[in-house]
Order: C-alpha cells, then structure tokens, then sequence
C-alpha cells in the first residue's frame, strides 16, 4: 500500500485481516454466537463476540510490541516473510480443500487443555467473559498474529512506528467486531441459514482468500529477489 500515508494503510491492513481472519476457520467463537445467538437471541451473541473481540486485539498488541525488535534484523525480516508466505498457503489450502467444518490442527488438544483449565479457574458466566476466555485459552491466536504482524512489518504495511501499530489495532479492533456483529445479527434473524453446508462453503471461500494472499506473497519475494538481481 505504498500510496497510502503509513496510518491509513495500517489501519486497513488490521482492518481487512480481522474480517477475513474471524470468519475463518469456523472455529469455537463462531460455532458459540451462533449456538448461543439462536438460543439466547442477539445481545447475548453480540456480548460474546464483544468479548472475544478484546481478548483477540490483546493478543494482537502483544504480537506487536513483544516481537517488533525482531522485524528490525533484515535476515529475520526476510526469514518470517518466507514463513508467513508458507503459513498462509498451508493454511488457506488446509481450508480450501476441508470437508468438514471443525478443521483440527495440533494445537487443539492443547488449546482445549488451557481453556478448560481456564473455565474452571474463572468461571465464565456472563456472555462477554464466555467469548473473552475461549479466545484467551486458544494458543493458535496468538499464533496467527504473530505471523500476521510479522508479514505486515515485512512488507512495509505497518511501520515500525507507536502510531502506525496503533491505528493497525484499531483497525484489528473494528473489523473483528465488525464481522463479530453481523454474525450475531445473522444468526439471531435466520439461524436456519447458517447450516453445516453453508458454514463450510464460508471456509471454502475464505480458504481461497488466505491462498491469494499466499500467493501475492509469493509474487511479492520473487520481485525483491529480482530487484535485488538487477543492481
């Protein structure tokens, strides 16, 4: 986004990502606004997006600011670039090609281990702790921001600067609670809509949006190294 002033390409690069990345996989927060919102109706869905809408943009902070020194070497620069390129394309075909809707990876087992643990601790019993620790025992999360922010560094979309990760959580922050809303909407007027076919064609499609965004990568690594050839 290299016409657009360092803010307003942050803050869209969190945006566009938080929407996509809520969406898929279909995961426990989305299978839970959809139980709870035709059980419980709109508000109590919505509280529970709300709530792993904040637990999501503290993990995305963390990712930021507890590995932006990394990102300031440019071997590691480079090396996490090739990662989340590989990442994405790993991922995106994982979902692509699924032919059910839960899509398990090996750090489930331990991510039900740490939010059982978690749910006896805490004890969740209103909508928003509910959604705020199932996000906070899910280790794949932090996981996926990590990458996430090192691929936005690495490509320049988000400066090394307070204020352009700023506006990038800001924009994490609007479009997770964005998609997380319309959910419990959708949900609330015509659950009968949101059945295990259609969930799955949602993880298709955002399957071949993570592949793209693989393969922008991708294009993008072969035009540096040519770049780099040429001179």
């Amino acid at each position: 986004m290299p016409d657009l002033p360092p803010i307003i390409s942050a803050a869209l690069a969190g945006f566009v990502t938080a929407l996509v990345f809520s969406s898929i996989p279909v995961g426990p927060i989305n299978l839970t606004i959809i139980n709870e919102g035709t059980r419980r109706g709109f508000l109590w869905a919505l509280l529970i997006g709300l709530g792993a809408a904040t637990m999501e943009v503290i993990y995305c902070s963390v990712a930021f600011t507890g590995f932006s020194s990394f990102f300031e070497n440019r071997v590691l620069k480079a090396s996490m670039e090739l990662f989340s390129f590989v990442f994405l394309l790993f991922i995106g075909a994982k979902f692509l090609f699924a032919e059910t809707v839960n899509v398990p990876t090996k750090l489930d087992a331990a991510s039900k281990k740490i939010e059982v643990r978690l749910d006896e601790k805490l004890r969740p019993h209103s909508a928003f702790w509910v959604g705020f620790v199932r996000v906070m025992g899910n280790l794949g999360v932090l996981l996926t921001w990590i990458v996430l922010a090192a691929n936005f560094m690495a490509h320049d979309w988000v400066a090394n600067t307070f204020a352009a990760k700023i506006a990038c959580v800001a924009g994490v922050a609007l479009g997770t609670n964005a998609w997380f809303c319309a959910l419990s909407f959708g949900v609330s007027r015509g659950h009968k809509r949101f059945s295990e076919q259609t969930l799955l064609r949602l993880q298709h499609i955002s399957g071949i949006c993570l592949v793209i965004v693989g393969l922008f990568d991708g294009a993008h690594i072969v035009w540096q190294l040519v770049k780099h050839k040429s001179f």
